[in-house]
């Protein structure tokens, strides 16, 4: 495990020599200025290596840098972060069950507000209504830990501002237009390219944390992960952000996501629902279309109109309008 807040010797290695990327630095200069053996700089940079850094060495002049990691690591996303509270801790793993897993078992500490916790395989994602999430190398997965300010009936839209600001960036960092999906999708080309999961904790009617998870099948094989997936209820369809010769740099689409995110919760705290609906609705997928929705009592079909402000979509029926809180929806 990495973190934004330790300052391990590899980091150090790693700063100096993007300090000095013009030049080569000996293995007995890392070691002096550094105070640490030559063997133990040999192993950081073996390490470095398989964080994705290119470095460059040669016999009798040293290391020199070359080229920065596509990986997530911490101090790559801390580096220049222009938000308030968001991604002030970060911790990134390479491998566990589920980064809300992870995020549950330090929620409650008032430090971690704002914590996001990175994984780049998980082992037992979880994705909404107790369904597993599949989550391959190649995609990005995470949480985000919370203690925020609104009110229970403003969290409700946690979701959708969530989605918006993840579209928002998508756009941005890729140039790829997708759309938002009631509850939670974003697809491209109306087939699903991330989910959201909201877990929260809440106590005499104050949330004490929230914490949201975030699945990107940023670069991953889709239709092989298709063949996994199908037949799970209410399957629609995978796609990738980017396919595997694309190059990429999730690292500006991950720092424009949090972003955004931190400016969207602050207008969700400012009572902005309107304005947060208004810009959800410009860009989904679900409204003014005819949809059926799959819920526990059975399925409802008609016009998706709307969505309200505490997050319900708004179906007309030929019996009348119907809001719906929880289910799948599929457009006809």
């Amino acid at each position: 495990m990495y973190t934004s807040f330790d300052n391990i010797g590899l980091l150090k290695i790693l700063s100096f020599l993007k300090s000095h990327k013009s030049e080569y630095l000996s293995g007995q200069d890392l070691s002096d200025v550094l105070k640490i053996s030559r063997v133990a700089v040999w192993k950081h940079i073996k390490k470095i290596r398989t964080l994705g850094y290119t470095i460059e060495s040669k016999q009798k002049r040293g290391y020199r840098f070359m080229k920065t990691t596509k990986q997530l690591l911490p101090w790559e996303i801390s580096a220049k972060l222009k938000t308030k509270y968001i991604g002030k801790r970060i911790y990134y793993l390479e491998e566990t069950d589920s980064t809300q897993n992870f995020a549950l078992q330090i929620a409650q500490n008032k430090k971690e507000n704002g914590t996001i916790i990175i994984a780049q395989k998980q082992t037992g994602g979880k994705g909404r209504l107790n369904r597993k999430w599949i989550s391959p190398k190649g995609g990005i997965w995470f949480s985000i830990i919370l203690h925020p300010n609104f009110t229970i009936e403003e969290s409700i839209l946690l979701p959708i501002v969530t989605a918006i600001a993840l579209s928002n960036a998508i756009q941005k960092s890729l140039k790829i237009k997708t759309n938002v999906k009631w509850p939670n999708d974003i697809t491209l080309k109306r087939k699903k390219v991330a989910g959201i999961i909201i877990d929260a904790s809440f106590q005499s009617n104050v949330i004490e944390n929230i914490i949201i998870g975030v699945g990107i099948n940023y670069k991953i094989k889709s239709k092989e992960l298709e063949k996994k997936i199908v037949k799970t209820p209410n399957f629609y369809g995978v796609d990738s952000l980017l396919n595997e010769s694309q190059d990429d740099h999730p690292i500006i689409l991950f720092k424009d996501f949090i972003h955004d995110l931190e400016k969207k919760i602050d207008e969700l705290s400012s009572g902005k629902k309107s304005k947060i609906i208004k810009e959800w609705t410009q860009n989904s997928e679900t409204i003014n279309k005819k949809v059926t929705v799959y819920t526990a009592n059975g399925k409802v079909s008609g016009v998706a109109k709307k969505i309200d402000s505490d997050g319900s979509l708004q179906i007309k029926t030929k019996y009348g309008i119907e809001r719906i809180f929880v289910g799948d929806v599929t457009t006809n």
